[in-house]
């Protein structure tokens, strides 16, 4: 035997060891983002009704809406006034906001400000800036934001203003002047404002063609997105968002809002769903949305909808949907803070809906004013909505019934804007009506994020309910989840998931800290679960109790290491907690806390053994 056979017998013997003891490793991603590991960069797909990678893991997409910028003109229609700001913005949210997606507003209005001629400078600009997020290991997903239709039916010195529509399609309509009467809210105008309903009406029924354009357009957008993007960028585009919160304006004598959906709204949606093909997404998701108000908690404002007669929509899309506590803003049907499991029957009626159609669901906007007279609720309304896409059960009975939790949502919060109350935008053109407060939209204060004197983005709500410990990747399918993020009520501490007394040494070891738990059935342990580590959870005060090890300050990623610590790809400074296991079809649960500094082996061993026989008694 020569001396090379002989080396490469030798290395042929090293390697198959090797993966014998990690389990096979699927070829390496393209290794362009920064702290990427080999199962980071695939594309996502929808299977079985949850979004997945190249692995097959189960992703939970967590993040923002970039940004109500795109509505203003200040920018040009673009969340951001550079690239520059862009990547800063991007960092940040990976790095204090917790996010791993956003939810990309675009502008039709300026994507085509001429009829059937594209704006390849707007284009261009908002291909860099995707970049941004998408180079900072991001994931992207576009939408053609519309309110109101168009600000082009609006006059100057209205009170309200839209965005959607360019110039030119308004001008197409005779349309009455824009009036909604007593509308303290602006969604009012949605249905009380004839020049917006009569718009609106218009475009569903492709009055003038302008449906055809639209089309047209965001064909146009994603082929250009496509081309001008690099392969490892692209696969970070999960899918599109067609049409921000549809309504009808005005339904045809005998029409409901069922048969509205049925016979208008899905049509065109397959029709983009055509368009995205066309483009070359056919491997990307259409993220379509329902009647606007579907799910509306205000039982006038309800219609019936949630594409009920769609069928079984299936990979190509997702079920997207937004939720606004109406209750809360309206600072009169509901006085108090929201409790405890205060949205489980909202949002567990969004996966109930998402089932039904055999898909993967998101709920791509959710918030609450942070200024003005409802804003005292805003710290109690968003952790019980994020208590809800974390598990359909309440905190109190979370630990009794775990397994009842339900799929983890995804969701994007509205917003993340860094030029909050920094604005300065002339309100329908109009120069005498120059705003600079808040979002400088309609009179909304959403945004998570402002910039500081010093030009550096902070947050604008507690960092403890923002940057949440969440399973962005499962390997195998997720049985529950629950995250006790102790998120602050101006000098309260919110507590709503206690560990039971009947775990004494777990509640001993999580103490005053924050905890979340995660219970999941393995599947091929091809790749590590992920779990998003906030910052308060510095590897040197995180501790890991897992049927798969008990450990403090969890050592560095490695193939042998079954709990470890890894950065996030992108190259942000965030971190991640990996949990690898090589079964198939074996109950796994992980308790991750920040609760006890160098608790002792012997309290580490109690607790192992209080949460192993827990997990068995509830599955």
């Amino acid at each position: 035997m020569s001396t090379t056979r002989a080396r490469v017998l030798v290395v042929l013997v090293v390697l198959l060891g090797f993966l014998t003891a990690a389990g096979p490793r699927p070829a390496a991603a393209d290794p362009t983002l920064p702290d990427s590991l080999w199962f980071d960069g695939t594309a996502l797909t929808v299977r079985d009704g949850r979004f997945v990678d190249g692995h097959g893991r189960e992703v939970v997409l967590r993040g923002y809406n970039v940004s109500g910028e795109t509505k203003l003109a200040e920018n040009g229609g673009l969340p951001f006034a550079s690239v520059a700001d862009a990547r800063r913005s991007a960092a940040a949210l990976r790095a204090l906001g917790g996010g791993n997606s956003v939810r990309f507003l675009l502008s039709w209005a300026y994507a085509e400000p001429v009829r059937g001629q594209v704006d390849t400078a707007y284009l261009s600009a908002a291909t860099a800036q995707i970049g941004a997020f998408l180079d900072a290991g991001i994931r992207v997903y576009p939408d053609f934001h519309q309110d109101l239709y168009s600000r082009w039916l609006f006059d100057a010195d209205s009170w309200y203003t839209g965005d959607g529509a360019p110039k030119w399609a308004v001008e197409l309509g005779d349309y009455p002047d824009e009036f909604c009467g007593i509308c303290p809210f602006w969604g009012q105008n949605i249905t009380s404002n004839a020049a917006v309903t009569e718009a609106s009406y218009d475009f569903w029924h492709n009055a003038y063609g302008v449906q055809d354009s639209f089309l047209d357009t965001a064909q146009k957008t994603m082929a250009y997105f496509k081309q001008h993007l690099t392969d490892t960028q692209f696969a970070g585009v999960v899918g599109f968002d067609p049409y921000n919160e549809p309504h009808a304006g005005v339904y045809d004598s005998g029409q409901t809002s069922r048969t509205w959906e049925r016979d208008v709204l899905w049509p065109f949606y397959e029709r983009f769903r055509a368009r995205m093909d066309a483009a070359g997404w056919q491997d990307k998701t259409a993220f379509v949305e329902p009647n606007l108000f579907w799910n509306a908690n205000l039982d006038f404002q309800r219609q019936e909808g949630g594409l009920l007669d769609a069928g079984r929509l299936g990979p190509r899309y997702v079920f997207n949907t937004h939720f606004y506590d109406q209750k809360a803003i309206s600072g009169i049907f509901m006085w108090g803070k929201a409790q405890d499991g205060q949205y489980a029957g909202d949002f567990g009626t969004v996966r109930d809906r998402a089932a039904a159609t055999g898909t993967a669901a998101i709920v791509s906007e959710f918030g609450h004013p942070l200024s003005g007279t409802v804003s005292d609720k805003a710290p109690t309304v968003l952790k019980a909505m994020y208590q809800a896409l974390d598990s359909r059960v309440k905190g109190a009975s979370w630990w009794s019934d775990p397994t009842s939790s339900g799929p983890v949502l995804s969701g994007s919060q509205w917003q993340w804007d860094i030029y909050h109350g920094r604005h300065h935008e002339l309100m329908n053109g109009n120069p005498d009506k120059v705003l600079t407060g808040g979002d400088a939209w309609n009179g909304e204060d959403l945004s998570a994020v402002r910039l500081d004197d010093s030009g550096t983005p902070v947050l604008r709500q507690d960092a403890r309910l923002l940057d949440r410990l969440y399973p962005s990747a499962t390997s195998g399918t997720t049985v529950a989840f629950t995250y006790e993020d102790r998120s602050r009520d101006g000098s309260t501490t919110l507590t709503w998931n206690p560990v039971p007394s009947s775990l004494p040494n777990v509640a001993r070891l999580v103490g005053t800290g924050q905890y979340g738990l995660l219970l999941w059935e393995s599947g091929s342990g091809s790749a590590p679960t992920e779990l998003h580590l906030p910052a308060t959870f510095p590897a040197g005060a995180t501790t890991v109790v897992s049927d798969l090890g008990a450990v403090h300050a969890p050592p560095a990623y490695g193939d042998a290491t079954p709990i470890a610590v890894a950065p996030e790809p992108g190259g942000t400074g965030s971190r991640r907690l990996l949990l690898g296991d090589t079964d198939s079809g074996t109950l796994h649960y992980a308790l991750v806390t920040n609760g006890t500094a160098n608790p002792s082996a012997a309290l580490l061993a109690a607790a192992r053994g209080e949460l192993t026989a827990w997990a068995a008694a509830v599955r």
